[in-house]
């Protein structure tokens, strides 16, 4: 409470706009809080589905990648993986959640087949290609939520902080300086009112006097 603010009508004005404001920050900043931590839990959720669907494309990768060198011999899967022309670009762009911006990663490939031959080559070697693209693109989307959920995470730290010191200190503090001011003019009224009927008292026993 802060009592040595001067016990005036002007403060108490004061003093009521400002707990008034207080009060509508802390239902924003709730909302937002509210609003920030359901977003966070659904990234949560969808990034530990995006880490099984990376383990599990990695493993089809793989998988296909063994056939290939078992169908073709691990000298010529690699001569056919130095032809291959393809080049991986990376698009990050920016969303907004209640004003904080989280990346959007869109992962896309630049092809130049013909690679090599299809002849004398094992369609595995395609479809480990395949696989090794869809893996990247899987990465992209699971880079995307982890740092979406770090952003989110310390925003909501932020937020929560701000709304506990409104909550338990702001608005308590000010709401007692309200109450304490309000109990101060109430006093200095009724001192103010015993004073003038003292003061009338008095006056009217002159009064008296004299008219004897």
């Amino acid at each position: 409470m802060k009592t040595n603010i001067a016990p005036t009508k002007t403060n108490l004005l004061s003093l009521g706009h400002e707990l008034k404001f207080a009060r509508l920050g802390y239902e924003l900043l709730d909302q937002k809080r509210n609003i920030l931590v359901i977003e966070l839990l659904n990234l949560v959720d969808q990034a530990a589905d995006h880490e099984e669907k990376v383990e599990k494309a990695l493993a089809e990768a793989y998988r296909t990648l063994e056939e290939a060198v078992i169908d073709m011999g691990k000298l010529k899967v690699t001569q056919v993986a130095s032809a291959i022309n393809i080049e991986s670009r990376v698009k990050i762009t920016q969303r907004k959640v209640m004003g904080v911006g989280l990346p959007v990663v869109d992962t896309g490939f630049d092809d130049y087949p013909p690679y090599y031959s299809p002849m004398n080559n094992s369609f595995w070697i395609d479809s480990s290609l395949n696989e090794f693209k869809a893996v990247l693109q899987i990465m992209g989307k699971l880079a995307e939520l982890k740092i979406s959920i770090m952003r989110l995470a310390r925003e909501v730290k932020k937020t929560i902080r701000k709304v506990n010191a409104l909550e338990k200190i702001a608005i308590p503090e000010l709401r007692e300086t309200v109450k304490y001011i309000q109990n101060r003019l109430e006093e200095n009224e009724r001192d103010m009112i015993i004073l003038l009927k003292m003061i009338k008292t008095r006056l009217e026993k002159k009064k008296e006097k004299s008219d004897n």
